[in-house]
């Protein structure tokens, strides 16, 4: 066993990163229908930060990225404004407005749309496989969030457009931020990579609340000791230890892989929300989720 997951790190590290994902979707949606998503971005960020030290500093001696290149200070500084900011802002407004799990859906066009960025800005090769895997990925996601109505005879959509939207611009966000990852990365530390990215979040961050006069909802986040409990588990499971394994997966194997199998969070979400939640859940819904799921395991055969 031990040999396998040794053979296999790559792969399940990012099986772990998607299990981190759907856990944190749990959580950070019930925060942030108490707190707000602005409020939940942002406090994740300091109990992510201050766990990261204390881990790079027993594994590497530093508790901070001071040996890191400019390249990498360069590029992981993009890749953590991209992914935790752009990224997680829209997403995390989207779990308000349509819940994790039809989030988690939409986000599964993450690596259809990493593949596509890769294709256009790097060169990368695309096959009619490649296609048909993108087409059947965004298949899966219109099953679940579009609907005909009976009376107009027209297809629309079944859920809040602006949360549709949000979500959408979470998945351009995470999938710029993985290849400003990958990119960036190199060899370097896990650990003090994923310090680099938190470090580009909060000055992102604490600039966006400043414009916006989000300061007062920034301390009465502090009152709902729930929601606190549950940014503080979420920033564990997300910013932590999914980030930390999500970069270790980059590490040790093609991301391309690493997008596929760390996608499959919007499957798992299922029994969750149904447990937690208490979702109706209609059986297209389901095959919308494995279709979308099968689309991105074509995108990368």
């Amino acid at each position: 066993m031990t040999t396998v997951l040794q053979t296999h790190l790559g792969e399940t590290a990012a099986l772990l990163t998607a299990l981190c994902w759907t856990l944190n979707a749990i959580v950070f949606e019930a925060a942030g229908k108490k707190v707000g998503s602005m409020a939940v971005s942002y406090l994740r960020i300091f109990v992510a930060f201050a766990l990261l030290c204390l881990s790079a500093y027993f594994a590497r001696g530093l508790f901070l990225p001071t040996d890191a290149t400019v390249h990498s200070w360069i590029w992981l500084m993009l890749s953590g404004a991209l992914g935790f900011v752009l990224g997680d802002m829209f997403l995390f407004e989207a779990f308000v407005l349509i819940g994790s799990r039809i989030s988690l859906l939409i986000m599964s066009a993450a690596p259809p749309l990493t593949a596509l960025v890769g294709f256009l800005l790097m060169g990368e090769q695309m096959s009619l496989l490649n296609l048909a895997g993108m087409f059947v990925t965004m298949l899966g996601i219109a099953i679940v969030i579009m609907s005909k109505n009976p009376q107009e005879k027209k297809i629309k959509f079944n859920r809040p457009v602006k949360g549709i939207i949000f979500a959408s611009l979470g998945a351009f966000g995470q999938a710029m931020g993985l290849i400003f990852s990958k990119y960036g990365m190199g060899s370097y530390n896990v650990l003090a990579a994923t310090q680099i990215r938190l470090v580009a979040a909060f000055i992102a961050y604490t600039i966006i609340i400043s414009i916006r006069s989000q300061w007062p909802e920034i301390r009465a986040a502090f009152k709902h000791k729930l929601a606190i409990g549950n940014i503080t588990l979420g920033a564990i499971l997300g910013p932590f230890i999914g980030v930390s394994l999500s970069l270790l997966a980059l590490k040790h194997t093609a991301s391309g892989i690493v997008s596929s199998i760390s996608s499959v969070s919007p499957v798992l979400i299922i029994p969750l929300s149904i447990s937690i939640f208490k979702e109706k859940i209609f059986p297209k819904e389901i095959l919308g989720a494995f279709v979308s799921i099968a689309g991105v395991i074509l995108l990368f055969v």
